[in-house]
């Protein structure tokens, strides 16, 4: 492990020192700052010659300002005459525009993979992709990791009566069924329609969760617009009491004052994103990946197989 070096930017400095304390190993020094004209300033503090690097970067809110620090320590990390440099983005922005849906829009999850790889890196390590051929748009190594195993840990402490997974759209049916089946809980889903991007339309309810316990899935949770309309449906159906597991909470716009006037009982989020104190309510739990991440990080450096975290 004296080869394995972790260098961090300003995105999620917490989850990297997480990392760091579980693997044991010191958290790498660099400058990340800014020059007065905006400009993203980076200088590498220490020798990186022939080390294996990992690069903890969320590309989170502001998404611009973090994508740009991740390629300049990329650059800068190369020139150092790394050996092998990891992207490691437990939060990848850009995922929801992974196709054309519309005439003269842009797909820029593949712009964002070209510009990770054109900085140099050699490989990349994320969470919870938004849409799974992302990971086809990179033409470099990379590892997929879900926060799944960590959820379901925490939701089989909860005393959960006939439960069910509920996936808030169809495009969720395969996420939300990984969850039932470990849980040993029955499905449903919410058959909505998109007004535009941040309004939903919901549908209908297509399963039964009268007097049950439900638990919603999905992998981003931003204006919280999806959510709403998926909960006040599966009470006005009957839900007993309403979980939300969701990965990445991005939550913004209007999204605080949403989940404060929802009946939710408790939004689960992960820390790949960090949370400002105005969004810690008292009903969102953040469980950490820290662990999880850690772990692939270890198994990557002594090119040992990363398949069994899926589980």
């Amino acid at each position: 492990m004296d080869k394995l070096a972790i260098f961090t930017g300003n995105a999620n400095r917490k989850l990297a020192e997480d990392i760091c304390a579980y693997l044991q190993v010191p958290l790498k020094d660099a400058l990340v700052s800014r020059f007065s004209e905006g400009e993203v300033q980076v200088k590498i503090n220490e020798n990186a010659r022939g080390l294996d690097v990992f690069i903890i970067q969320s590309i989170c809110p502001p998404p611009n300002e973090n994508l740009m620090e991740l390629l300049v320590l990329i650059d800068a990390l190369k020139r150092a005459s790394a050996y092998r440099i990891t992207a490691v983005l437990p939060y990848y922005a850009y995922a929801r525009q992974d196709r054309k849906d519309q005439p003269r829009v842009p797909i820029t999850a593949k712009l964002v993979a070209n510009l990770i790889t054109v900085a140099g890196a050699d490989r990349v390590l994320t969470m919870d992709l938004h849409a799974g051929q992302i990971q086809g748009f990179f033409d470099i190594p990379l590892d997929h990791l879900f926060a799944a195993p960590v959820f379901i840990r925490y939701l089989k402490s909860l005393p959960l009566t006939n439960a069910v997974v509920v996936s808030p759209d169809v495009g969720g049916v395969k996420m939300a069924r990984a969850f039932a089946k470990r849980l040993g809980a029955s499905l449903a889903i919410v058959d909505k329609r998109r007004v535009n991007a941040s309004e939903t339309e919901v549908m209908n309810v297509i399963g039964e969760v009268n007097d049950k316990d439900v638990i919603i899935v999905d992998d981003i949770v931003a204006t919280a617009g999806s959510l709403k309309e998926a909960v006040l449906i599966l009470k006005e159906k009957g839900a007993r009491d309403v979980y939300a597991a969701i990965t990445h909470p991005v939550l913004s716009g209007s999204a605080i004052e949403r989940i404060k006037n929802l009946p939710l009982k408790q939004l689960i989020v992960s820390d790949t994103i960090p949370l400002s104190p105005e969004k810690r309510l008292e009903n969102i739990k953040v469980l950490s990946i820290a662990e999880l991440l850690g772990e692939a990080i270890r198994r990557i450096h002594r090119e040992e197989s990363v398949s069994s975290l899926f589980v």
